[in-house]
């Protein structure tokens, strides 16, 4: 048999970088890991909105989400970052509700209005497998806070079935330290969405999330100690690592400027970043002055003068 080709050999050495979960699953963690998460469930604190209501009783708190999961949709996706992305897509799998509620919220449809159709975990885990099928990059868990329990022992079912995919954390940052200590080893690209840097705008804007500042950079902080920079495979597909994204809204409302010092100064100025500009005012947002327009050209210049002043380069432009 003659020596396989670099390219052969790479391919191989991709197909052996497993994600992180597979090791939990061997030892039994994985199993412990979804049992703890589901413990939450009868004094829900696994978000700081901290509601403490027993969803295993039909209580809902903030995110008006029970104990059972619901999902709106599941398909390849390419409108995300281009490591996420690659040829065959990421695997999204959008949740419904959600515990930051957002007045400018684009799905809020999904989000806040509560779109979709509940499952058994056991079609969770039959949904991932669905997705790998597809041929798609990676799972891609779209505002998966209020259902960890469930993706989490969705995950356990699934892993025995052949489920071999990274998984992608899509969050709006809004989180606990102590909850994502218990994805340590599950997660393997963390994606939050950075909203603010000001308790104002956060309670204005996210239904009275004053505290979303000082949660978001706990958060932040905890995932780049589990994963770190965005590393990419040969082909240019995250493997693993923190995936930073930042809308920038009018106005200055999002307090960009902080949020990329706290990048440089206290994460790492190889952060991967997506300075999203596509902002438009939804749902509610016409209500507020402040955010009732789309951000103009010059106020996106002025985040990518103070990236670069700051020394951030891996910078995504779309």
């Amino acid at each position: 048999m003659g020596r396989k080709s670099l390219s052969n050999r790479q391919e191989d050495k991709d197909s052996n970088t497993y994600p992180s979960y597979l090791k939990l699953f061997e030892t039994g963690e994985l199993k412990q890991r979804a049992d703890r998460l589901y413990s939450l469930y009868e004094c829900c604190e696994l978000c700081p909105r901290d509601c403490r209501v027993n969803r295993t009783q039909n209580q809902v708190g903030k995110c008006q989400a029970s104990d059972r999961v619901k999902v709106s949709n599941a398909f390849p996706h390419y409108g995300e970052e281009a490591p996420l992305v690659g040829k065959k897509g990421s695997g999204t799998i959008f949740f419904s509700n959600c515990g930051l509620r957002c007045i400018y919220c684009q799905n809020y449809t999904i989000s806040i209005e509560g779109d979709g159709v509940e499952i058994t975990d056991r079609r969770l885990a039959e949904t991932m497998l669905n997705v790998q099928n597809m041929g798609c990059h990676n799972i891609n868990l779209v505002t998966p806070t209020h259902y960890l329990p469930n993706i989490v022992n969705a995950l356990n079912m699934a892993v025995p079935k052949g489920l071999k995919l990274p998984l992608v954390y899509n969050t709006g940052g809004y989180e606990r330290e102590e909850i994502l200590k218990l994805l340590d080893g599950v997660i393997d690209i963390y994606m939050p969405d950075c909203k603010y840097m000001d308790p104002e705008y956060a309670a204005k804007f996210s239904s009275e999330a004053y505290n979303y500042p000082y949660y978001v950079k706990k958060a932040l902080k905890e995932m780049y100690r589990q994963v770190g920079d965005l590393n990419l495979d040969a082909r240019g597909i995250a493997r693993q690592g923190l995936l930073l994204r930042h809308l920038v809204l009018p106005n200055r409302v999002a307090g960009t400027r902080e949020f990329l010092q706290f990048v440089a100064e206290e994460l790492s100025k190889n952060s991967y970043l997506n300075i999203m500009r596509q902002y438009r005012p939804e749902y509610k947002a016409k209500n507020y002055p402040e955010i009732n327009r789309r951000i103009t050209s010059k106020e996106y210049q002025e985040t990518l003068e103070w990236a670069k002043e700051l020394g951030l380069n891996r910078l995504d432009r779309r």
